[in-house]
């Protein structure tokens, strides 16, 4: 079933870069606290969670029609997991890149996340998360110090990238209910 265009996503227009720096007031994450020795292993208990939330039976329901069904986010998070694999494996290869943009409202729309299966999303999810936590295992030392650039023109290191995207998937569990904020 795909997104009717009558019920359109609002695209999240927030900068979110904060987040690598502070608790987020929305789902209690720090990422700051995660350590580059701790970060890998801080993947799959962020990813873990999907498998349960896609047995629900609502999986595909919208709480409002212009917010992301458990399904929907379940596929953002499984192509987040992709997209990052790619920037750190790009990290590792090049001095200083710049990261190649991702419109994740237009990646919904063409992947017609609203009509994936939900058991092959949780098996691509646990495949998709394996293979970041293999990239963020080669980072050594002063690796997680090196700098990137995103499409906006947003700084990171490898590290601050990493707490970012931890943010991203521990926010995503709060936004389906399978967390509290702060838990």
């Amino acid at each position: 079933m795909a997104r009717d265009a009558a019920d359109p996503i609002v695209p999240d227009t927030k900068d979110w870069t904060w987040s690598t720096t502070r608790p987020c007031p929305e789902c209690g994450f720090d990422a700051s606290t995660v350590s580059a020795e701790a970060l890998p292993d801080a993947v799959a208990p962020l990813t873990e969670p999907w498998a349960a939330v896609l047995t629900g039976a609502a999986v595909r329901e919208r709480p409002v029609p212009t917010t992301w069904s458990h399904l929907e986010y379940a596929c953002h998070v499984r192509d987040v997991l992709t997209v990052f694999a790619s920037r750190f494996e790009l990290i590792l290869e090049r001095e200083d890149p710049m990261l190649p943009n991702w419109d994740q409202d237009n990646a919904s729309i063409d992947g017609e996340y609203a009509a994936q299966d939900p058991v092959e999303v949780g098996r691509q999810i646990a495949e998709r998360s394996e293979e970041l936590v293999a990239v963020l295992q080669r980072f050594q030392g002063a690796d997680w110090d090196r700098p990137v650039t995103r499409s906006d023109g947003a700084r990171f290191t490898a590290l601050s990238l990493g707490r970012y995207l931890l943010h991203d998937l521990a926010h995503h569990l709060v936004d389906v209910g399978e967390t509290e904020p702060g838990g």
